[in-house]
């Protein structure tokens, strides 16, 4: 909870969407609504091309929810790969596909019932049944977890 909520470990991936249930519940919706920022604003923010806000930008947000005395009861946070990022995993992976034949590459973190659930997935525009870039992916979120000393057990 404190690498989500209190660093920038997470910040670096867009928020596709979260929801926090607490004594209410809270449902965010990540995408970027285009006539909210002026293009200058979008620039100086790094949100020019992006479909949904960096997760370090409504980080701080999130933890005001979760915040005090008691957990909340469930939340889950969609979180995915930028443009930028998707396009220099495929080449470090040297895959096959391209970023046009990717949606997305996503992380899912699930907190239900005392225990939290990681997993992880990519969204095809294509079909494939070439899965070397679903098990390339796991084993990049099981080192990012390791670089970051997130602890992790495999189901």
């Amino acid at each position: 909870m404190n690498k989500l909520l209190c660093t920038d470990t997470f910040g670096h991936f867009l928020l596709k969407e979260a929801v926090i249930l607490g004594s209410v519940t809270w449902s965010l919706d990540g995408t970027i609504q285009p006539d909210f920022y002026s293009s200058d604003e979008a620039d100086a923010l790094g949100l020019t091309g992006l479909s949904f806000l960096p997760f370090e930008q409504v980080r701080p947000q999130c933890f005001d929810l979760i915040k005090g005395k008691r957990t909340p009861s469930y939340f889950k946070f969609v979180f995915l790969l930028s443009p930028k990022n998707l396009e220099r995993t495929l080449l470090s992976t040297h895959s096959s596909f391209t970023p046009e034949d990717i949606t997305g590459m996503f992380i899912n973190l699930k907190f239900q019932q005392k225990k939290l659930l990681l997993t992880t997935g990519i969204s095809y525009r294509i079909f494939s049944v070439d899965k070397s870039l679903d098990q390339e992916w796991d084993s990049l979120v099981k080192r990012f977890l390791t670089a970051h000393e997130i602890s992790f057990e495999e189901l």
